[in-house]
């Protein structure tokens, strides 16, 4: 079992930056690949980035690639998202995910979850 806690949400102004941080805990030894998916009230959850690992290898979904970077500190089993320029739809619950295997891609193949942490972006 991996556990995980996102933390760093809160609530910010259009244009500023924001790091969420994402802890992982348990068996991380397990972990392949972790990532941060996002959900806007009405919306389905939809991917944001991803780091592999071994590697460090990252996928970013192609409406945030210019403003989100994603990092991983291997020895804390930390995973950041820095966020640049937010913007009013940026404003979601973001959620940390983690995987245990190679499914072929980056963005899927999440089994463990955090709860999630909420950003809401003033205009």
């Amino acid at each position: 079992q991996v556990q995980l806690v996102e933390s760093g949400g809160g609530l910010v102004q259009a244009g500023g930056p924001l790091r969420l941080s994402c802890a992982a805990s348990g068996r991380t030894f397990l972990r392949y690949a972790m990532s941060w998916f996002r959900q806007a009230p009405g919306v389905e959850r939809k991917f944001v980035a991803a780091i592999r690992w071994s590697g460090g290898s990252t996928a970013y979904a192609d409406s945030v690639k210019d403003r989100f970077t994603i990092s991983g500190d291997n020895a804390k089993n930390t995973i950041y998202l820095q966020i640049d320029s937010l913007k009013p739809e940026d404003t979601a619950v973001y959620y940390c995910a983690a995987s245990t295997y190679n499914s072929g891609s980056l963005r899927a193949g999440y089994g463990y979850w955090g709860p999630g942490t909420q950003v809401t972006v003033s205009s």
